[in-house]
């Protein structure tokens, strides 16, 4: 008996069938049975579904006589399954790689539940992705089984069959099946989920659920919306044959006024001549199923009153949206011009030749280059008044004890960059802000450079997709010095930022802390607090992988690794930490798999990590695309594993200044199955990997002396005189030099 049978009814979707049916028979997990339902389709579908049955045995497809509906044809395909579990997908939408897998995992820990509620992300029709934004519930509810009595916030959840898998023998227990109708979930998920015994979470992306541009049955004007009444109604029913469950039907009766008035507010549902019959008829079902002291306020307290009643107060929100709307912005123009006023008489005052202004990564607090200057000014130079810009109060709040900070717009900003002698930052800084004739800016960057930056992403349409290089020149404008690490970095930075600055040879400073840990004994230095804090053995070898966005696929994230594979290939006495780009942070990403495998111990996610040089240090060993995390890793001088499977599509859509893979840190793998060949015969640390290193060291850690930051300060924010840094000599072969030739002057 299979695992899984995955029940696939089939309506008109030929454009879409064979993109859902190869995401379940290509899953790495094929204890499965896949049965196709073709519902009458009037298209292509049936040929489709013989066609996939003829060369998989897997496959079963039934050609019903009618067209039956959505929920009827789930209904036939039932009988014919075999399966542990029941996975009713949707004919256009997609599993993504390893959903099955992971799901079985899960189920296997949980002792097989009754029911497991996975994640989704949206795609749209355009091209965009997001993820569902509960799923911090699957997270919060990721350990153990309850029930929904238990955590009731499961229901807060989108009530639809598809996110989740069902027991098969549960649901012949207790003769659940779909009704004919629109909106055949509702009488589906709610009987299941309140029966349920032992509800398990999967905090993971199974599934996208495609946003269709036209042909959602949803999103179709149609008196079949009256339907949602109907099944509400088998909802009550069901509630009312079960004592037990007598105390869900307040929330049940709220729910159903909540869903119809979502519903009669889409303007794409209901046929305007119909809206008022269907709000009648949620009114006399909500009086009729309203339990006995039940609350009634908010939204559902629409429908205490008449249809009437019910159009003057939407009318009346829209107006007063509208209202506040136009009274927002006349706030922020008044706001502005106070603004500027404010910023116009300190403009008027001299400059404090002792405020230095920092700002790391968009205002995300005290981080990177700037970071360092920062403390390395408030021991040798205590005099000098350090601010932070931070992006908001709660950032301010994280910030260490005794750091002064202010919040960018705000008045304080205003006065105080405004006054500001040295500005310190790593990226630029907001447009409105004004270069006063003396102030100092210093540009830190953020590390070396692989991909294309700038100027030269004019060429890359993809890479600068939303990005204003004419902008961000203007704003580059005012940079007086750029900080380099190397002499490649000063040669792309004088190409990609054609403006009037000086690049200075400090170093970098947040690789100081790096220099200075690569020659002590063990040279973990504050990785040791690292692996401490995420029961890490001591003795583990700490294998970190890194990889960058891509910008050949819109919102820049693509699984170019099987992480648990590679994982459980590195063995006992090991331990994977993956970081991702800080960009990805908060996107699909983790729930692609990274935050389940994080809390099932398989990997350690340190993507939250504030200060990367702390799991840099705790690091033996660095696998990586093409981020530039590379170059910073250098300094702690341990291997580096280039992992450059889709190079060409990479330097192809964003543009590289070197062949990182002909002049790499270590070895090169283009596979899943040379990575792990690599680790498996130890290869990642030979005598070849420590020559590769040695001249990327050489040519990439030319300035970094762990002296950068006391640099930045004496030369300049303190004008005192401190001899550059020496070009590092480490033995090596010769390599080529840079494709990029120095700016004239």
């Amino acid at each position: 008996m299979p695992r899984f049978s995955v029940i696939v009814p089939c309506f008109k979707v030929q454009g879409f069938l064979r993109e859902c049916l190869d995401s379940v028979l290509s899953q790495s997990f094929g204890d499965l049975e896949l049965i196709a339902v073709d519902d009458r389709s009037p298209d292509g579908c049936g040929a489709i579904l013989d066609e996939y049955a003829e060369r998989d045995p897997r496959v079963t497809v039934l050609h019903l006589p009618e067209n039956v509906g959505l929920g009827r044809a789930r209904n036939a395909g039932m009988p014919h399954a075999t399966g542990d579990y029941l996975f009713f997908l949707d004919s256009d939408d997609t599993l993504t790689p390893g959903a099955l897998l992971a799901m079985a995992d899960r189920l296997a820990e949980s002792a097989d539940p009754d029911v497991l509620v996975f994640d989704y992300a949206r795609t749209y029709w355009w091209g965009g992705t997001r993820r569902n934004v509960l799923a911090h519930v699957l997270a919060e509810a990721a350990d153990g089984t309850f029930t929904a009595a238990e955590r009731p916030e499961i229901l807060d959840l989108l009530m639809v069959v598809w996110n989740k898998v069902y027991r098969r023998d549960f649901v012949e227990e207790h003769g659940f099946a779909f009704p004919p109708g629109y909106y055949e979930d509702t009488p589906w998920t709610f009987p299941v989920m309140l029966s349920a015994g032992r509800i398990a979470t999967l905090d993971r992306i199974c599934l996208n659920y495609r946003q269709r541009r036209q042909g959602n049955i949803l999103s179709t004007t149609s008196r079949k919306h009256f339907d949602v009444h109907d099944q509400y109604e088998r909802v009550f029913a069901f509630v009312a044959e079960r004592e037990e469950l007598h105390g869900w039907r307040p929330y049940l009766h709220r729910k159903m006024g909540e869903h119809c008035l979502d519903i009669l507010a889409k303007p794409d549902r209901l046929p305007p001549a119909d809206q008022g019959e269907f709000f009648r008829r949620t009114t006399e079902m909500f009086r009729r199923h309203r339990p006995e002291g039940a609350r009634v306020d908010g939204e559902v307290a629409l429908l205490e009153g008449g249809y009437p009643a019910y159009r003057l107060k939407r009318q009346a929100a829209r107006a007063g949206r509208e209202t506040a709307r136009r009274a927002g912005q006349a706030r922020g123009a008044v706001a502005a011009r106070v603004r500027r006023g404010w910023a116009g008489l300190h403009a008027r005052r001299p400059l404090d030749p002792e405020l230095v202004v920092y700002s790391a990564s968009s205002h995300r607090g005290l981080l990177g280059d700037p970071a360092a200057v920062y403390r390395k000014a408030a021991e040798i130079a205590p005099h000098l008044r350090g601010v932070w810009v931070v992006q908001d109060e709660q950032t301010a709040a994280e910030l260490p004890s005794g750091t002064e900070s202010v919040v960018v717009g705000s008045r304080r900003f205003l006065e105080v960059t405004a006054r500001a002698r040295f500005f310190v930052n790593d990226v630029n800084w907001p447009g409105s802000l004004a270069k006063r004739p003396g102030s100092v800016h210093i540009h830190t960057h953020q590390g070396t450079p692989l991909k294309y930056m700038g100027a030269d992403l004019l060429d890359k349409p993809g890479a600068r997709l939303g990005f204003d290089v004419p902008q961000m020149l203007r704003r580059a404008d005012r940079w007086d010095h750029s900080l380099v690490a190397n002499r490649h970095s000063e040669l792309v930075w004088e190409r990609a930022y054609p403006c009037h600055f000086t690049s200075v040879r400090t170093g970098s400073p947040r690789n100081d802390v790096l220099v200075r840990a690569a020659g002590t004994d063990g040279g973990h230095g504050d990785g040791g607090e690292f692996r401490r804090r995420h029961g890490i053995p001591e003795d583990h070898t700490v294998v970190l992988y890194a990889p960058t966005r891509r910008d050949y696929r819109r919102g820049g994230h693509v699984d170019r690794l099987d992480v648990a594979g590679f994982a459980a290939g590195l063995g006992a006495g090991h331990t994977l930490v993956v970081r991702l780009h800080p960009t990805l942070a908060n996107g699909p990403a983790r729930g692609a798999g990274l935050a389940e495998l994080a809390r099932r111990g398989i990997v350690v996610d340190a993507t939250d990590e504030p200060h990367v040089e702390k799991v840099l240090l705790a690091a033996d060993v660095l696998v990586t695309d093409y981020s530039s995390l590379m170059f910073d890793y250098a300094n702690l001088d341990r291997p580096i594993v280039v992992h450059a499977d889709d190079w060409a599509a990479y330097t192809a859509s964003r543009g590289t200044y070197f062949d990182v893979t002909a002049e790499a840190p270590g070895h090169v793998s283009r596979s899943d199955g040379e990575l792990a060949r690599l680790f498996a015969s130890g290869s990642w640390r030979d005598a070849d990997s420590a020559r590769l290193r040695a001249a990327f060291r050489a040519r990439f850690c030319e300035f970094d002396d762990g002296l950068a930051a006391e640099r930045v300060v004496r030369t300049l924010l303190l004008g005192e005189p401190m001899t550059e840094p020496a070009s590092m000599r480490i033995p090596g072969p010769s390599v080529g030099g840079d494709v990029l030739t120095p700016a004239k002057r």
